[in-house]
Order: structure tokens, then C-alpha cells, then sequence
């Protein structure tokens, strides 16, 4: 299981300010659950909105889809190469998230097909669904271009 931060960096590219993944909170063979605690100095709220700061819904999916790369680094470990998503679906935002709120990612790997990976993820605050969606990475094996 990947838990610590330096787990996290050595299993995605993605490095602070936006490497939004905090912790590892569990992980088996298909499924992780993440976790991020929001900053009020987080650079994606700078303007967004000034005097009531929101996380924009945008933010909310690449948080799981981060955590869903985090997943993916198992499968791909004796590759070269890394997750890039290819696709969202079904994307649904039912809850604001703000400043001080933690939020978590539940992704589970629905199926895999060769370099395709298909994926769901549900993204809460407490007991409340602050985002769902569907999503799908491929394999990109050269991305110096």
C-alpha cells in the first residue's frame, strides 16, 4: 500500500501546488480511498470566489483521478509509462467543499482492457457526496513531446 508522502511522489508525477493527494487512506487490488485537507491558501482558490471561496468542481475530479493514478501505479510498475486520463462521464457535483473541509476519494478499477483503465470514483465531505464521476486513462508511454 502506498501511505506516506514520499509513496505518493515515487507513484505519480504530480508535484505540489498541484499534487493534491495527502494521504493514502486504504488500498486493495481495485479500489483506494484518499484523503486531502483544503487549504485556505490553496492557489486554486485564489478568485475563486473572493470573500467566499469554493472548490471549483474541476479540482474535485482531478483529485480523484490522482487518486486513481495512485491505484493505477501498482498495475504499472513494470512498465514505462503513466496513467493520462483520456475521458470523464456521468461527472456530478451535489455538495460545495470549502476551506477547512477534508475531503475523500473512493476510485475503484472497474475493468482494465490492455492499456485502457476504466474507472469510478466517488469524491465526499463527512457522510455527504460532494462529487461523482466516471472516468477512463490510458497508457502514455512518452510524454517528452
Amino acid at each position: 500500500m502506498t501511505n506516506s508522502f514520499t509513496d505518493i511522489l515515487a507513484a505519480i508525477p504530480h508535484r505540489p501546488p498541484m499534487l493534491l493527494v495527502d494521504e493514502v487512506l486504504d488500498q486493495q487490488n481495485d479500489r483506494i480511498l484518499c484523503s486531502k485537507k483544503i487549504q485556505i491558501d490553496e492557489f486554486f482558490l485564489q478568485g475563486h470566489y473572493p470573500g467566499k471561496p469554493i472548490v471549483p468542481g474541476v479540482i474535485l475530479c482531478e483529485f480523484a483521478m490522482q487518486a486513481g493514478a495512485i491505484l493505477l501505479s501498482d498495475y504499472l510498475s513494470d512498465q514505462s509509462g503513466m496513467p493520462v486520463a483520456t475521458r470523464m462521464n456521468n461527472v456530478k457535483f451535489k455538495k460545495i467543499v470549502r476551506p477547512g473541509d477534508t475531503i475523500q476519494a473512493d476510485v475503484k478499477l472497474l475493468e482494465r482492457l490492455s492499456d485502457a483503465f476504466y474507472l469510478e470514483a466517488r469524491v465526499t465531505h463527512g457522510e455527504a457526496l460532494a462529487a461523482r464521476l466516471n472516468f477512463a486513462c490510458t497508457l502514455a508511454r512518452n510524454l517528452e513531446e
